[in-house]
């Protein structure tokens, strides 16, 4: 059964390594015979969420910008992914801003129900990722028809394109492809 997923890359620069693996998901998928759309933050307006918490009541953001597009589009997407460089050990400042924006989820029936994290750093330790997926667990956490199904980590990896031929490009390849 063909499913619709939602690619979100959250990385600033061109060309990054998260954006890489968020390409190969997206292959994979495609390949699979999903309908995916990928959607790049940088350049993007994103307004803070403002906690006024209006839109538990109209089910939509009063802040008109691009998060509002976004997060209907997240909202009838059967597949999340959020690609996101690792940034002082956390998802970057542009993903945590997206998912405040996604406040308005709370309050509707949702579609998503498979959630997936990729992550790139230079570092390249063990656990480098662990406080990035954390965040994400706790965002997914207050939706609970959905799941995080899985992760890919590319460690090592600094300059714009680094990841190219890295081993996990693969595995995220596969990801996509078994949605």
């Amino acid at each position: 059964m063909s499913k619709k997923v939602l690619v979100i890359s959250a990385s600033p620069r061109k060309n990054s390594n998260s954006d890489l693996l968020a390409e190969r998901f997206a292959e994979g998928a495609r390949q699979a015979g999903h309908e995916v759309e990928k959607i790049s933050l940088a350049g993007k307006t994103i307004g803070f969420c403002q906690g006024c918490f209006a839109c538990q009541k109209t089910g939509r953001c009063v802040i008109r910008d691009d998060a509002d597009s976004i997060e209907q589009k997240m909202e009838h997407a059967d597949v999340l992914v959020f690609a996101t460089p690792i940034y002082y050990y956390e998802m970057s400042g542009q993903l945590k801003t997206m998912l405040d924006r996604g406040n308005p989820l709370y309050t509707v029936d949702y579609q998503f129900r498979d959630v997936y994290m990729l992550t790139s750093a230079a570092e390249d330790e063990e656990g480098v990722d662990r406080r990035a997926v954390s965040g994400l667990e706790g965002w997914i956490e207050c939706f609970p028809k959905a799941r995080l199904a899985g992760k890919v980590f590319a460690g090592g990896v600094t300059a714009p394109g680094d990841a190219k031929g890295h081993a996990v490009l693969e595995q995220a390849y596969q990801m996509g492809q078994n949605i």
